[in-house]
């Protein structure tokens, strides 16, 4: 989800609320106690550089249980982070402190924004010999005599 994609979504909810991946409810006393700019540059393995840059939003859990973030708040938090830090319409990416700090990815299901685990990847596939699909061979097409498995081949 870009930044430009939440925004619109706060003008029309009442509340704001982001559930878990496993669909448990991040709790609703929770803090954006980040709304950042990250740009990450690095070489892949196949040694192409690239960068990469994301709107972050930190979640945390006080136990202020008293406390709840409205989605006006919220839009006035990344108001400020767009004016101040020059943010852009990147896309989003939250952290969130459950056994370990996790990153997600961000989606909306028209009530909750859902935090969306992320995968790792290579990104040169075809530059570090990783086939893309394994080659499928038939036993019965397989020659015993090149085998080590022979009769006398002394492995088996």
């Amino acid at each position: 989800m870009k930044l430009s994609q939440i925004k619109e979504i706060l003008a029309t909810v009442e509340a704001v609320n982001f559930k878990l991946p496993n669909g448990t409810s991040v709790p609703e006393h929770f803090h954006v106690t980040e709304v950042g700019l990250i740009t990450k540059n690095f070489i892949d393995c196949g040694g192409t550089v690239r960068n990469e840059t994301v709107v972050n939003f930190q979640l945390w859990n006080a136990n202020d249980f008293e406390h709840r973030l409205k989605p006006q708040k919220l839009m006035n938090i990344i108001k400020l982070s767009e004016k101040v830090l020059g943010i852009q319409d990147y896309e989003i990416e939250v952290e969130y402190q459950d056994t370990t700090i996790g990153k997600y990815d961000l989606d909306f299901n028209g009530t909750d924004f859902v935090l969306v685990n992320k995968q790792t990847a290579c990104l040169a596939q075809d530059q570090c010999g990783i086939p893309q699909e394994k080659p499928k061979v038939r036993l019965s097409d397989m020659n015993n005599e090149t085998s080590c498995c022979t009769q006398n081949g002394g492995c088996c």
